[in-house]
């Protein structure tokens, strides 16, 4: 089961204050377990909203929208990509995961979509298609 680790945003993140050391080196530490266990697959922090833009869909049209955003809350500071086992699984792992902030804040677990998670609306040749493009993604080419 792959799952989204979604480190939530606080506002310190979004001011694009950087964390005491310690903390950085709670992390490191954490990560590196992650890694030893084979369970992740993907780890990255986020700059603030300010920097970033949402793209808004309206039918055919696009609409670019700058950062910041408000709601803090609702916002994502950094993020791993894991494999595990079970949601419970994920769970443990974030239990023993250090505060990711200086302030309180929370963490979010999400499950990916699997290509049998969407039944009959992927034909056998769009799973095919699918599997040869993260083939693809993961060798890098």
């Amino acid at each position: 089961m792959r799952v989204m680790v979604m480190v939530k945003a606080t506002a310190d993140s979004e001011a694009g204050r950087m964390p005491r050391r310690e903390l950085f080196e709670a992390m490191d530490k954490f990560n590196e377990e992650l890694v030893e266990a084979g369970v992740v697959r993907a780890a990255e922090g986020l700059k603030p909203s300010s920097c970033g833009v949402r793209v808004a869909f309206s039918g055919d049209k696009r609409s670019v929208i700058d950062g910041p955003f408000a709601e803090t809350k609702e916002l994502v500071a950094g993020f791993w990509l894991w494999e595990v086992g079970s949601m419970q699984e994920a769970i443990d792992w974030v239990r023993r995961c250090p505060p990711p902030h200086e302030a309180d804040g929370e963490i979010e677990i999400r499950p990916l979509y699997e290509m049998e998670d969407f039944g009959e609306a992927i034909s056998p040749d769009m799973a095919e298609r699918e599997e040869r493009l993260r083939a693809r993604m993961e060798s890098g080419r």
